[in-house]
């Protein structure tokens, strides 16, 4: 069963914007390929240091990352009270 979270969304978002593979994403972030497929699918949510590791890797600031799950969860929220 695949979960989309705002976090999957956004990662598989910034590491497609950055053409990068879930391979090469995940030898920057030192993590493994198959963490980052979970983590996109939404079966994993990611802990801090690996937020972290993730935001160097893609060359954002983690902050940024947690400012768009903010505004994505708001917008699921007006989804959800609208429909």
């Amino acid at each position: 069963m695949e979960e989309n979270t705002s976090f999957s969304k956004i990662l598989r978002a910034f590491r497609l914007k950055k053409a990068l593979s879930q391979e090469e994403l995940a030898f920057r972030s030192n993590l493994d390929r198959t963490y980052i497929s979970m983590l996109e699918r939404g079966r994993h949510q990611p802990t801090l240091p690996t937020l972290f590791a993730l935001a160097k890797a893609l060359d954002i600031k983690p902050s940024a990352i947690v400012q768009l799950m903010e505004i994505e969860e708001a917008r699921q929220a007006e989804l959800s009270e609208d429909g």
